[in-house]
C-alpha cells in the first residue's frame, strides 16, 4: 500500500491517474446533480411550512457541508504535506482552495437568499452565517498565499499551515448552532426529521457536489502538475504531442 502511495507521489503517475479518473466523476457529477435538482425542483412535495421556498436546500445544503469537508481534506493533505514533505500535496491544496472558496460562496448567498423570507433580512450577523464567512476569508487567503510566494515550496508551505490554523474554524461552524443562539435553525437529521421524498434528492445533490469537487479538483490538479514540472521531460513530451495534434 505504501508503496502504491509513494508512487502517487511522483507528478508523473498522479497526472496520468488524474486523467484517467476525470471522465468518470465529471459523469457522475452530471448525473447525480441533474437527477437530484429535477427530482428536487420539479417533483419533490411542497413543504407545509415554507412552501416551495425550501428548494433552495438542494443547492445550499450540499455546498455548505462540502464546503466544510473540502476544507478538511485539505488540512489532511497539508498534514501529510508537511510530515512526510510531499510537494504533491501542497499542490494539491492549490487544486482544491478554489474549488472550496466557490462552494463557500454558493452556501453563503444561497442562505441569504433563504433567509430573507424566512428571518426578514438578507444578512445577519448569526454565529454560523459569520463562522461560514470566516472560511470563505480562510480559502481566500491560502490562494493568495500560493500566489504570494514565486517559490512554490515556500507558497506551498505556507498555504499548508495557514490550512491546519483554520481548521478550528471548522467545529465553530458545525456547532455554532448548539454553543450559542442563532437564528440558524439546528443540525438537521435527514433520516428523522426530512420526509423520504424531499430527502431522497438531497441525498443524489450531495453525492452530485462531492462528484462535482472531485472531478473539478483532477482537472485543477492536472493543469497545476503541469506548471510545476513544466521544465521536466515528460510535460514537454505531452506539450510536443499537444502541439503536433
Amino acid at each position: 500500500m505504501w508503496k502504491k502511495l509513494h508512487q502517487l507521489a511522483i507528478p508523473m503517475n498522479l497526472y496520468r491517474l488524474c486523467g484517467q479518473l476525470a471522465p468518470w466523476f465529471i459523469v457522475l457529477s452530471v448525473v447525480f446533480l441533474a437527477v437530484g435538482w429535477i427530482w428536487g425542483f420539479g417533483f419533490a412535495p411542497t413543504d407545509k411550512t415554507q412552501s416551495d421556498s425550501y428548494r433552495i436546500i438542494y443547492i445550499h445544503v450540499p455546498a455548505a457541508m462540502w464546503s466544510m469537508g473540502i476544507y478538511a481534506t485539505m488540512a489532511i493533505t497539508a498534514f501529510v504535506g508537511l510530515v512526510w514533505q510531499m510537494k504533491v500535496s501542497e499542490v494539491a491544496i492549490a487544486a482544491m482552495a478554489p474549488v472550496g472558496a466557490v462552494f463557500t460562496f454558493i452556501a453563503l448567498v444561497t442562505g441569504a437568499t433563504w433567509g430573507k423570507p424566512m428571518w426578514g433580512a438578507w444578512w445577519v450577523w448569526d454565529a454560523r452565517l459569520t463562522s461560514e464567512l470566516i472560511l470563505f476569508f480562510l480559502y481566500v487567503g491560502v490562494i493568495a498565499l500560493w500566489h504570494a510566494f514565486d517559490d512554490r515550496r515556500t507558497a506551498g508551505k505556507a498555504a499548508a499551515i495557514l490550512v491546519l490554523i483554520g481548521v478550528i474554524n471548522l467545529p465553530i461552524i458545525h456547532y455554532s448552532v448548539e454553543w450559542w443562539q442563532t437564528l440558524h435553525q439546528p443540525s438537521t437529521r435527514m433520516q428523522e426529521s426530512i420526509n423520504p421524498a424531499m430527502r431522497t434528492p438531497l441525498r443524489f445533490a450531495i453525492l452530485g457536489y462531492l462528484f462535482l469537487f472531485i472531478s473539478l479538483t483532477l482537472i485543477r490538479l492536472r493543469n497545476q502538475l503541469l506548471l510545476l514540472e513544466r521544465n521536466r521531460p515528460w510535460v514537454l513530451d505531452i506539450v510536443n504531442k499537444r502541439g503536433k495534434k
